[in-house]
């Protein structure tokens, strides 16, 4: 699978919330830019910063007309664990086939200590109202990436 490019047409998905309602892409077109970021579990470390770091920066973000969008292959109910425990203030997306991580070439082999396994790669896509990637972000490192975000968002007219 290629990797998805800044320009392309952001693959189109409907995913279960935390509370199991269906959120689709398409919902956002004409209407709001979207932060759809990948990440691989909850309640880990460098997910629960990412997911804190976003949470601060929300009202940033959504005046930028924007959205932000977490997703893993947790389930509904860890997502509402997740979100309760840290006063995540997004939605979380669960997509335990993986299908839209795959979609997004998020799903890689990973390697950990030596242990190779398909896992998600985190990852950040920002798509414009139109539904095109305006910025892609492969491999990110949890440590200033809301940064990175709110300056692409600062880039999208």
């Amino acid at each position: 699978m290629s990797q998805l490019q800044t320009g392309d047409p952001a693959p189109q998905f409907t995913l279960p919330n935390q509370d199991g309602v269906k959120i689709k892409l398409s919902d956002f077109k004409g209407k709001k830019n979207v932060v759809l970021y990948f990440y691989p579990k909850d309640m880990t470390p460098g997910c629960t910063q990412e997911a804190c770091d976003f949470t601060a920066n929300k009202n940033k973000i959504s005046k930028k007309d924007t959205v932000i969008l977490g997703v893993s292959m947790d389930s509904p109910e860890r997502h509402q664990k997740f979100i309760a425990k840290h006063q995540i203030n997004f939605d979380l997306l669960s997509d335990e086939s993986a299908e839209v991580c795959q979609a997004y070439d998020a799903y890689q082999m990973k390697n950990m200590y030596g242990k190779k396994f398909m896992g998600i790669v985190r990852s950040t896509f920002i798509i414009d109202k139109k539904g095109k990637l305006t910025h892609v972000f492969p491999k990110v490192k949890v440590k200033d990436h809301v940064e990175e975000v709110l300056a692409a968002l600062a880039e999208i007219k």
